[in-house]
């Protein structure tokens, strides 16, 4: 279907600014993916969003974000890390829910920078097995995660953490329907105020900024990423009509979809 996003079947490595491409919006906007992702910061600072809060990150933080979790990273500029890409289906034994982990053992640290670097090799060699290569790698990656997640101290669990992390998953599967916010409150078993409270409290967004931030970064996909008409965008993400829908992104980004869509366009050779 020409909605869905594109599921990369293979391993690969990143630095944090091709993760980035084509523009900080691919990190900062509440999302979700088709695929784990570990991200390894080596240097700088910055804020994420992760398993229903907010958190300050920084240099040695490991974040661990499995397939359909809902997600943001804002780093700074200065900011310097890699990111593992492993296909949803891998056959690794991951940790199954979000981990943000402090590494402060140097030991750990180098030990987490080396498979990283490796990887890397074996990705840009791209000698025969490659990919096998990279598989045993992240089994390496995957073990070193469950290790030193054991020696983490859980965030304390509170009844709001818990409508943030439940808000959040609804929104990975209904982001893209029609339905109003006092709806997506009573499932929830709340009124939308209450909500909007508990979101704001747990990830400095209110309950509607993150469902916005979750179309605006699918229209975003969708608009730079494929050739899909602009109305059947804005009918798949549940606009009334593409006015509105171009109010919408005209408001968030100070551009039109058109104008997005050919901002990312590649210059023909004359």
């Amino acid at each position: 279907m020409p909605f869905d996003p594109i599921e990369q079947a293979y391993l690969s490595l990143a630095t944090l600014a091709q993760l980035a491409q084509p523009g900080a919006w691919q990190l900062g906007l509440a999302h979700d993916r088709a695929h784990h992702l570990l991200i390894w910061i080596t240097r700088g600072q910055g804020v994420a969003l992760l398993d229903g809060s907010r958190r300050g990150v920084g240099a040695h933080n490991a974040l661990f974000i499995p397939a359909r979790h809902l997600m943001a990273v804002d780093l700074g500029r200065q900011a310097l890390g890699m990111a593992l890409i492993i296909p949803g289906d891998a056959s690794l034994s991951l940790p199954q829910s979000p981990q943000h982990l402090r590494i402060r053992d140097a030991g750990a640290q180098s030990e987490l920078t080396h498979l990283m670097e490796t990887l890397g090799r074996e990705q840009s060699a791209r000698r025969p097995l490659y990919q096998s290569a990279m598989a045993a790698l992240s089994a390496q990656v995957a073990i070193w995660l469950h290790r030193q997640s054991e020696g983490q101290d859980p965030a304390p669990e509170t009844a709001a953490r818990r409508l943030s992390r439940q808000w959040g998953a609804r929104l990975v599967t209904h982001y893209a329907e029609p339905i109003s916010m006092a709806e997506h409150a009573a499932t929830l078993g709340v009124t939308p105020t209450h909500l909007t409270r508990v979101s704001k409290s747990q990830t400095g967004r209110t309950a509607a900024r993150l469902l916005s931030e979750r179309q605006l970064h699918a229209a975003q996909q969708l608009l730079t990423s494929t050739k899909v008409p602009v109305l059947d965008i804005a009918r798949h993400l549940g606009f009334g009509s593409a006015a509105y829908f171009t109010r919408f992104i005209k408001q968030h980004t100070g551009k039109t979809p058109t104008a997005l869509r050919q901002m990312t366009r590649p210059t023909s050779p004359r």
